[in-house]
């Protein structure tokens, strides 16, 4: 493993909390009905301009853990506190290791209200 994979192999373990399954090149990992494949794959240009959204049902929870754990300091990454979205989600963001910013947020309204251009 890179020195890359292995680092955000350890995030994302943190994130997701179970390791379903991993090689050398890929780790399948989830937490509840959460779950996501990381892969030995890295293109900085990638990276920076990528967002994964983790749907969860109790976000203060989350961010609990985040804090619990000291992520942002753990692996000297960005962490911003939640917040209420006008797309009607509550969540917060975290800027992994590599650059890929992640959404970890709950819905806030029963109602998604589209609006037309």
């Amino acid at each position: 493993m890179t020195a890359v994979f292995m680092s955000c192999h350890r995030f994302a373990h943190v994130i997701a909390k179970r390791l379903g399954w991993s090689s050398d090149e890929l780790a399948y990992l989830h937490h509840g009905n959460s779950s996501f494949l990381l892969q030995k794959f890295y293109v900085k240009e990638h990276a920076d301009n990528f967002m994964m959204h983790l749907l969860v049902e109790n976000v203060e929870a989350w961010w609990g853990r985040v804090q619990d754990i000291g992520l942002a300091v753990k692996y000297d990454v960005k962490v911003d506190p939640p917040e209420d979205r006008p797309w009607g989600i509550r969540d917060f963001v975290v800027v992994d290791p590599t650059g890929v910013l992640w959404r970890i947020g709950q819905t806030i309204t029963d109602t998604h209200q589209e609006t037309a251009e």
